[in-house]
């Protein structure tokens, strides 16, 4: 659902796999690319248009797009290069057996609120009302929100919802943050919150607000602190599924995997900058320091 650019790397990392694997853009794989741009409203359009191209196969990144990609085809395979969570929502029977056109790997959302949420305590144990900055609808509804509502709770944290549906819907969501005085941010998955990436970074650092995202681009573009699976390994491996399907393999039959390598990432110049300081403990559990 994000941007050509918000997703580059990422993408990289799967055509640099399939080339290992043996395969020549322009002449035996052909690549289509298509981007919502943040507007989720495109993607049906999007994924009828690859549709009537008669592809293969289909990879999205999202939820959003996976379930657009669906409806538009229960017959073309798709694989998911990151999915927050396709059995809870729906979109796969179960991770050994996915049934239907559908398979690919998940990101284990639910099980990583709870963990962001303790490294943003255990770093800063004096915040206590903290900014959730989610995209709500898609096939999740607003699992996020309640998910990380328990594990708010289960920490003794106050959690402010910040919902944005578009655009638009930003400038309100901080808005509301500054007012009711909230101490630290955090994001989960979402195509939007991905593409307008900036602007979520330009907001806590001008609020001086401590954060943790949900990927490392986020920290590796300024901001302070990450925790989540590594994006470019699953987007690697998603170009194995790719290929199992392109070699005859049906989606049902092909497990969902879960991710196998994890990152939690600090930014210290970022928090020299914002006068933040990551206590020491902290920081010797972090996979990669920024300097």
């Amino acid at each position: 659902m994000g941007s050509a650019s918000s997703y580059s790397a990422w993408v990289e990392a799967s055509r640099q796999r399939l080339r290992e694997l043996g395969y020549v853009e322009g002449k035996n794989i052909f690549i289509e690319y298509r981007y919502a741009e943040g507007k989720p409203e495109r993607l049906p359009d999007l994924a009828a248009e690859l549709v009537g191209l008669k592809v293969d196969v289909v990879v999205t990144i999202s939820p959003n797009a996976t379930l657009a990609a669906k409806k538009a085809s229960e017959t073309i395979p798709i694989v998911i290069a990151s999915a927050a969570d396709p059995v809870g929502t729906g979109l796969v029977s179960s991770l050994a057996q996915p049934g239907g056109n559908i398979t690919g790997l998940s990101l284990m959302a639910p099980d990583l609120d709870g963990k962001r949420l303790e490294l943003l305590k255990e770093a800063f144990p004096k915040v206590a009302r903290v900014a959730f900055l989610w995209q709500p609808g898609g096939t999740r509804g607003n699992l996020p929100l309640t998910d990380m509502e328990a594990a708010a709770k289960a920490l003794g944290l106050k959690l402010l919802s910040l919902q944005v549906r578009s655009f638009d819907d930003f400038e309100g969501a901080f808005a509301r943050a500054k007012k009711e005085r909230a101490q630290a941010l955090i994001t989960t998955t979402g195509g939007l919150i991905n593409t307008h990436q900036r602007r979520v970074l330009d907001f806590a650092a001008k609020n001086r607000l401590p954060a943790i995202y949900h990927y490392s681009e986020f920290v590796e573009a300024g901001g302070l602190m990450s925790y989540g699976p590594d994006n470019t390994d699953l987007f690697r491996r998603a170009a194995d599924f790719v290929d199992k399907i392109l070699k005859g393999t049906k989606p049902a039959d092909i497990p969902v995997e879960q991710p196998m390598k994890f990152e939690f990432l600090v930014n210290l110049k970022s928090a020299k900058q914002n006068g933040l300081t990551i206590p020491s403990n902290v920081l010797a559990r972090a996979d990669r320091v920024l300097r």
